[in-house]
C-alpha cells in the first residue's frame, strides 16, 4: 500500500501536471470503485483542480465549486499518466480523469477491488475521511510521545495505525524500527524516554529521507513504480537477506494479512519472534535466538 513517502511522490508529480488545468470529463468502468452518490461524478466535469493534499494515505484533488475527489489506493491501487484519450487497460483499469493535457488513469492488480473513489463537497465533509493521526513530520517530541503512549499497544500496531499516526503503513513502520533498534513487539507502555526519542527521531529521519530519495529517482517524471518493496530498504521485504548494517539475516512473522521484518542482532538482542500459530505449532522446537537457529539449519 502506497504510505507518505509515496503518496508524497504522487503529489510532487502530480501538482504541476494537473493543478490549474481543467477536467474535461471521466470514465468509469468499475462501479465499485465509486463510493459516493451525492454530488455525481458528472458534477466535475468542466471544473479546474486548485490544489492536491494528502489526508492519510488518500489523495485529495480540490476542484473548484467546494469540490473534493478522494483517492485511497489500498494496497494495489495505482496512477497512471497518459496522453489524451488513452483507453484504460481493460483488466486492470478502473478509472480515467481527463484534463485537457492529459489523461490520470487509475489501476489496480489483481482480482480484489479494494480501491476507493469518493466524490465530495466542502471541507466538513472531507474531514469525515480523516482518521485523525497525528502527522509524525509536524509533531513535536511531546505530541509525538502523548499520542504513543496513550494506550498500550505493540510499537509496530502503534505506528500503523492511522487514528494515531498519519500515513505510516506497514513497510516503512519496518524500516523506522530497524533504525530505532526497536523490537516490533516493544509495549509502548514501557518504552523509555530515551527509547521514544529514538524512535521520534528515525521516523522523521526515515521518511523525510524517502521523500528526498524517491523524488531524486524520479526526477521530472512520473512515477510508474511505486512499491512497497523498495530497493535499499533494510529488512522490509528482505527476509533471509543481510541487515545491512550487521549481515545477520533479516527475519519475518506473519500475523493475519501483514508482517514484520526485522532484525534481532539490531533490534531484539539476538532473540527471533515468533507468531502465535508458529508458536504453537512448533512449542519447544522454535529456536529461540539466531545461533539456535544457526545450529538447525545445519543440522546434527
Amino acid at each position: 500500500m502506497p504510505e507518505l513517502p509515496d503518496i508524497t511522490l504522487y503529489l510532487h508529480a502530480l501538482t504541476p501536471r494537473v493543478v490549474g488545468h481543467r477536467i474535461i470529463g471521466t470514465r468509469l468502468t468499475s462501479p465499485f470503485l465509486l463510493r459516493s452518490v451525492d454530488p455525481p461524478l458528472a458534477a466535475i466535469a468542466g471544473r479546474t483542480v486548485t490544489g492536491l493534499r494528502r489526508l492519510g494515505k488518500r489523495i485529495v484533488f480540490a476542484v473548484d465549486d467546494d469540490l473534493f475527489l478522494v483517492f485511497h489506493l489500498m494496497i494495489a491501487g495505482r496512477f497512471r499518466w497518459k496522453p489524451t484519450g488513452a483507453p484504460i487497460p481493460g483488466r486492470v483499469g478502473l478509472f480515467a480523469l481527463d484534463f485537457d493535457c492529459a489523461a490520470l488513469i487509475l489501476t489496480e492488480a489483481g482480482s480484489k477491488r479494494q480501491a476507493s473513489l469518493h466524490l465530495v463537497r466542502g471541507e466538513r465533509a472531507l474531514a469525515q475521511h480523516d482518521r485523525g493521526g497525528v502527522e509524525v513530520l509536524d509533531a513535536d517530541l511531546a505530541s509525538f510521545q502523548a499520542v504513543l503512549q496513550r494506550d498500550n499497544h505493540t510499537v509496530k500496531r502503534a505506528l500503523t495505525d492511522p487514528h494515531l499516526f498519519s500515513g505510516i503503513g506497514n513497510a516503512y513502520s519496518d524500516e523506522i524500527l530497524h533504525a530505532a533498534r526497536l523490537s516490533p513487539f516493544k509495549q509502548t507502555e514501557s518504552m523509555t524516554d530515551e527509547e521514544v526519542r529514538r524512535l521520534y527521531d528515525a521516523t522523521r529521519l526515515t521518511l523525510t529521507g524517502w521523500i528526498a530519495r524517491l523524488q531524486t529517482e524520479t526526477g521530472g517524471e512520473f512515477p510508474e513504480k511505486v512499491t512497497a518493496f523498495r530497493e535499499g530498504m533494510a529488512v522490509h521485504g528482505r527476509y533471509g537477506q543481510p541487515c545491512p548494517d550487521c549481515g545477520a539475516p533479516v527475519q519475518r512473522i506473519v500475523y493475519a494479512s501483514n508482517e514484520a521484518n526485522y532484525c534481532a542482532q539490531c533490534q531484539t538482542g539476538g532473540k527471533l519472534l515468533a507468531d502465535r500459530s508458529l508458536s504453537r505449532l512448533l512449542h519447544d522446537d522454535w529456536p529461540r535466538t539466531l545461533e539456535e537457529l544457526e545450529k538447525k539449519r545445519r543440522g546434527p
